[in-house]
Order: structure tokens, then C-alpha cells, then sequence
């Protein structure tokens, strides 16, 4: 399959991906930037974001995908038809990903515990990718448990991709 068509096939998945990477890296730069962290600590975030956060969108992607034949398939074998509107399904994207997306934030808000705020950021991050993979059997069958253990082994490595680069620019400073 040529370049154009292989492009043209997967549009959608390219204006996404390209559109998140942007705006998430420059979010993150401003933000750093902000508050006037440094040289060092734009890199290390940067970078561990945007290959964290590009291999969290490319398995998101393919979860995604996974899901939506599974429901086109179970709603074929039921005679169901639906239209798609962009507008809901943009909605969605980002109530789901602000709504998710801040459980790891949480437990940096409460400083005065004394206990390790990324350990239960962890846990609670862990939870939460466990807890959308059951949630998405709901709508499209299959094993919860198999869903959650996928969702929660990605979001696993995109974390440790993340720790991973984070510690290479470090000892490379």
C-alpha cells in the first residue's frame, strides 16, 4: 500500500495523533516554562511526555479500534444501525480524557499526607486503567478481566517509557 493511500486510509488516526501531539507538548513546555523550572526539567518532561503520551495514543488508538469492530460486530448480529455525530463523539473524547486524565493529579493536591503522593498516584492511576477496561465489555462483551489486565499492561508501559526517558535525559544533562 502506497504512502498516500495508506495516509488517506488512516486520516482520521493521523490528524488525531498529529493534533494531541502538538498541543500536549506545548501545553507541557508552557506549563514548565511557567513555572520557571529550567532547561533540564522542560526536556525531561517533554520528552518523556511526548513518547509517554504517543505510545499511550497509538494503544489507545488500537483499543479503540478493537472495541469499535467488536461493537459493529455485536450490533450486526442484533440488526442495529446508527449515525455517528462528530460533535458527540468530540464531546466524549474530551470529558474522558479531562475526567480520567486528572486521577493521577489528585493525589499531588493533598501534600500533607505522608505517604509517597506518586505511589498512590500509581495505584490510583492503576485502578482507574483496570476500571476503563472493564467499563469498555460493558458496551462491546468479552472477558472484563482480560479487558482491564490489557488496559492496565498499556498504561503500564506508556508509564514506564515515560519513567525511562525521563532518567536518560537526566544523566544526559
Amino acid at each position: 500500500m502506497g504512502y498516500i493511500k495508506l495516509l488517506t486510509r488512516y486520516i482520521k488516526d493521523a490528524v488525531y495523533g498529529a493534533n494531541d501531539g502538538i498541543i500536549t507538548t506545548f501545553a507541557i513546555v508552557s506549563s514548565v516554562e511557567g513555572a520557571n523550572l529550567g532547561t533540564t526539567a522542560i526536556l525531561v518532561v517533554g520528552f518523556a511526555s511526548l513518547f509517554a503520551d504517543g505510545f499511550s495514543m497509538a494503544s489507545s488508538d488500537f483499543l479503540a479500534n478493537k472495541a469499535e469492530v467488536a461493537r459493529k460486530k455485536n450490533m450486526e448480529n442484533q440488526g442495529e444501525q446508527e449515525k455517528e455525530d462528530p460533535k458527540i463523539a468530540a464531546l466524549l473524547t474530551f470529558l474522558a480524557f479531562v475526567v480520567v486524565g486528572v486521577i493521577p493529579l489528585i493525589p499531588y493536591f493533598f501534600t500533607g499526607f505522608t505517604v509517597n503522593s506518586f505511589a498512590i498516584s500509581g495505584v490510583a492511576t492503576g485502578l482507574a486503567l483496570f476500571g476503563v477496561g472493564v467499563l469498555r465489555t460493558r458496551l462491546t462483551g468479552g472477558n472484563p478481566f482480560v479487558a482491564g489486565g490489557e488496559m492496565l499492561l498499556i498504561g503500564g508501559s506508556a508509564a514506564l517509557v515515560a519513567f525511562f526517558i525521563g532518567g536518560l535525559i537526566e544523566q544526559w544533562q
